[in-house]
């Protein structure tokens, strides 16, 4: 057995992943598993947990790391689990020396558990080209900034990922083309807080520049694609990029976290509802198709039914199509752990109902979608999404294909053909 990486979290991880994969095996380790955890909620570190301790009964034999964000934010508590081998650092994770030393490490079985720097300190960021060649899918992402200046009451995550930093706009581009020349139909620009790119950088370019050059340089590239971004960033060419290139995908998740000002206004959040509703109305009419997803927090501190309702009713003022629901779970050391906490069942009951009202806005774009022609994607055999990030059921495809397909009908969850 060579090096497995197990992955929690969001597409940062998911393309650090593919990093970390590369590094550990270059470095030598073998029989090894990578746990790359998430501290978003308590309930993402449970899992974390959770899986080491099933890797060490069902694998004794191989030695396990542990890192990301939970790592790096509690690594005294993966280290005391006698299933863990080492913990690494988020940055240490990204560099070849800590999993060259980490093999020294194993061979010379010296016991030492923690590898884990300050995060704070580090103020560079460089590209990372080896990924996505691993995976050989389709779409992949790509690495632009990483950490958050950003300080909202719930969130532990600056402290797991440090400041904002951004790969320069020529490193990324360049990374970009050898992907897309590797045969890659779809790039997925990927962050922890997106719309701050570029701001360390000379110049200060936004992401939207950024954007319009991997789109004027890499002709080649069939399907650009942005993860979450907080729309109250959103600039200027970002949004002229949006109207005019058919290859930047007609789909946005945004931060919008709640629908209420007060709760919005105790989060730390910069924007409004007004604003949220004012830039969906925005991009909407630049490109009138766009799909729009969103994260909700279901049950913030101090949230009463009125203030929920108003976050129930930005699904319909917003248009979503998307819903990403997080039951608030207080994080250790952050503001939002010392308001009063809404009761667990009503948390729970609210996250329910959201993501019901999620499903429904799901299924009435699933139906308006009937009749058109799309461009798909295909990501396997029986699977493939839209320009929309809508999932399409396939049967017997060629993966890597972006093929136009006519939506017949949907189950529910899925388009078919």
């Amino acid at each position: 057995m060579t090096v497995e990486v197990v992955t929690f979290g969001c597409r940062l991880n998911l393309a650090e992943s593919e990093t970390m994969h590369a590094e550990a095996e270059g470095a030598g380790l073998r029989d090894t598993v990578v746990v790359n955890t998430c501290a978003v909620t308590s309930e993402a570190v449970a899992q974390a947990r959770q899986t080491i301790r099933r890797l060490r009964r069902e694998q004794p034999e191989r030695r396990i790391i542990v890192t990301g964000c939970a790592a790096q934010t509690d690594p005294d508590m993966f280290a005391a689990m006698p299933e863990v081998d080492r913990v690494l650092g988020n940055d240490d994770k990204m560099h070849a020396d800590a999993w060259r030393a980490t093999h020294r490490a194993f061979d010379g079985d010296d016991g030492e558990k923690l590898a884990v720097s300050d995060i704070m300190a580090v103020r560079e960021m460089a590209p990372h080209l080896v990924a996505g060649f691993q995976s050989g899918l389709p779409r992949v992402f790509v690495q632009v900034q990483n950490g958050c200046d950003h300080r909202c009451t719930f969130c532990i995550i600056p402290f797991g990922r440090g400041h904002s930093r951004s790969v320069a706009m020529g490193a990324v581009v360049d990374q970009v083309r050898a992907l897309t020349e590797a045969g890659h139909a779809e790039i997925v620009l990927t962050g922890v807080d997106l719309t701050s790119y570029g701001a360390d950088l000379p110049g200060a370019p936004k992401l939207g520049m950024l954007v319009k050059q991997i789109l004027k340089h890499v002709p080649d590239l069939k399907r650009l694609r942005i993860s979450s971004i907080d729309s109250i960033e959103a600039d200027r060419d970002l949004l002229d990029a949006i109207a005019t290139s058919e290859r930047l995908m007609p789909h946005l998740h945004l931060s919008l976290q709640a629908g209420d000002d007060l709760v919005l206004k105790r989060m730390k959040r910069r924007h409004s509802r007004a604003d949220a509703i004012g830039f969906c109305e925005q991009v909407r009419r630049l490109r009138p198709d766009i799909a729009l997803g969103a994260d909700i927090i279901a049950g913030f501190p101090t949230e009463t039914e009125a203030m929920f309702a108003r976050s129930l009713d930005l699904v319909g003022d917003c248009g979503l199509t998307f819903l990403h629901v997080f039951p608030y779970s207080p994080r250790p050391g952050t503001p939002a752990a010392r308001m009063p906490q809404v009761d667990g069942r009503v948390i729970r009951e609210r996250a329910r109902r959201l993501r019901a009202q999620g499903e429904a806005a799901l299924r009435r774009r699933l139906v308006a979608e009937i009749g058109a022609a799309r461009d798909v994607l295909v990501e396997s055999a029986t699977q493939g999404r839209t320009e929309h990030f809508i999932p399409v059921a396939l049967v017997d495809q060629t993966q890597g294909a972006v093929r136009r397909m006519t939506i017949a009908g949907h189950d529910g969850a899925r388009l078919h053909v």
